[in-house]
């Protein structure tokens, strides 16, 4: 039986562990082949293990979401290889610290607002032709409820996740009369280090593992997926309509 995402292309970055990594576990099990981004090589080879293992198949592409010229150059390789782009995740994302506005170091401040925002504009800008040339291109963006409630000391991701919702938002308007369905996803509160690292006094067993947000993720990347612009809040379990541009 021919698998839903078989003869797809699949680039997912921050892929060498938590919801990346389920992720690209999960597009290849539906028979993508998946393009794996992280900034170290030792997370991506226990990824293409894992597939090779389940029978699928992958490339590992060590790229630092902040080397903008690195994403150009692997949006250069996938067009020679393979001509088009067939689903993109970005996933990939930094935290940063728990601290007051004045009190962050403008290094952690560029740092963070790097890799979550700029890494995904230049994702779109260098990304965008390729899914256009695909029959049904699908781009989903892993956001956060931080970006429509900030808190007190989190203002940094807050701010970052709230710019990636409104370069989704635009991208996904842009994109409305062509083959491109863009979509944000919510995973909410989820069992990985990154949420570790925030909330250390948590209980981690009372949250769902990155396994079932990829679970989710999966049915919006398929071709016969035809909302875009739309949030995915995997705590609701439904898809909430962004506001109408007007």
């Amino acid at each position: 039986m021919t698998k839903p995402l078989a003869n797809r292309i699949a680039l997912v970055t921050g892929a060498s562990r938590g919801i990346g990594y389920a992720t690209a576990v999960a597009l290849a099990n539906e028979g993508a082949h998946v393009v794996a981004t992280a900034r170290t090589t030792g997370g991506l080879e226990e990824l293409d293990d894992a597939i090779k293992a389940a029978g699928g198949t992958a490339t590992l592409a060590p790229v630092d979401m902040r080397d903008y010229d690195g994403i150009g150059h692997l949006a250069a390789a996938l067009n020679e290889r393979y001509g088009k782009l067939d689903i993109l995740i970005g996933n990939a994302a930094l935290v940063g610290s728990n601290s007051p506005l004045d009190h962050y170091e403008p290094k952690e401040w560029d740092d963070v607002l790097a890799v979550n925002v700029s890494a995904n504009w230049n994702l779109i800008r260098h990304m965008n032709a390729l899914l256009r040339r695909s029959d049904a291109g699908r781009a989903v963006f892993v956001t956060s409820g931080a970006a429509s409630n900030p808190r007190a000391y989190r203002g940094l991701y807050s701010t970052t996740k709230a710019a990636l919702d409104a370069l989704a938002r635009t991208y996904a308007a842009e994109t409305v009369s062509t083959p491109v369905r863009v979509n944000l996803f919510n995973p909410g509160p989820t069992r990985t280090r990154m949420r570790a690292a925030v909330m250390p006094g948590e209980d981690p067993m009372t949250l769902p593992p990155p396994e079932d947000i990829a679970a989710a993720i999966v049915p919006l990347c398929l071709p016969t997926f035809k909302e875009t612009g739309k949030l995915y809040d995997f705590r609701a379990g439904k898809l909430l309509s962004f506001r109408a541009p007007a």
